[in-house]
């Protein structure tokens, strides 16, 4: 785990951590001023969209020694997944702004968006390193089909967190509920149109984004040629 910190992913790490600390600062600010803790619950989404980089970092640790199908990696696998869905679950609470006073409009408008910035982030980047890791093992088309696979499981998470106020939570305390709730939609679809719609909107934000990201990422590790440059 120590030389895992001392790379480079330790280095990004550190900087994330430093950016949630930022919006931390912004929620106890706003607690103070306000002197309500209406707000905190943002405090543990932003908890709660950690842990999927943790079961990351423990999975990295995990595939040095064991193969991928081995218990070990499929367990962490599976918490990732069960997870990794908070990261994202912090875009839905902007819908709370509809609540905030004029005069704190500007403040709270930041400090909600710097805790949706931090969950993209600490969401993108782990999937980005499961992502490295799939292609190290498995075709390319594969993958992607696996990465996009997440992104619509994440995207339903969303909804049945938002809509129907299921948390990873359930999976562990009441999976048969979940597993039925889950059902339902694709059961009775024209009875759940909200959640196909939710899911579609989610899962096309969440994986055009990752889509660029991973493209930008591509250039600038490209060292093959010189970047092109227009001297004007």
């Amino acid at each position: 785990m120590r030389d895992l910190f001392r790379s480079r992913f330790g280095t990004i790490l550190k900087l994330l951590i430093l950016s949630s600390m930022l919006s931390v600062a912004f929620s106890l600010v706003d607690a103070a001023v306000t002197r309500s803790s209406g707000l905190m619950y943002l405090l543990w989404n932003l908890i709660l969209a950690w842990l999927p980089i943790f079961f990351v970092g423990c999975l990295l640790i995990t595939l040095r020694h064991h193969p991928w199908l081995n218990w070990r990696p499929v367990m962490l696998t599976a918490l990732w997944v069960g997870f990794l869905p908070n990261s994202f679950y912090l875009i839905s609470d902007l819908i709370h702004l509809q609540g905030v006073s004029q005069s704190q409009a500007v403040f709270d408008s930041v400090m909600f968006e710097s805790f949706v910035i931090n969950g993209l982030l600490v969401g993108y980047l782990s999937i980005y390193l499961v992502h490295k890791q799939l292609l190290r093992r498995v075709t390319v088309r594969l993958s992607t089909f696996l990465i996009g696979l997440t992104f619509f499981v994440c995207s339903f998470a969303i909804y049945l967190g938002r809509d129907l106020r299921w948390s990873s939570w359930d999976l562990l305390l009441n999976p048969p509920g979940i597993l039925f709730d889950s059902s339902e939609p694709f059961v009775n679809p024209h009875s759940h149109l909200q959640a196909f719609s939710t899911t579609l909107t989610f899962f096309v934000f969440l994986t055009a984004m990752y889509f660029i990201l991973w493209k930008m990422l591509g250039i600038f590790s490209d060292h093959s040629k010189p970047p092109d440059v227009t001297v004007l």
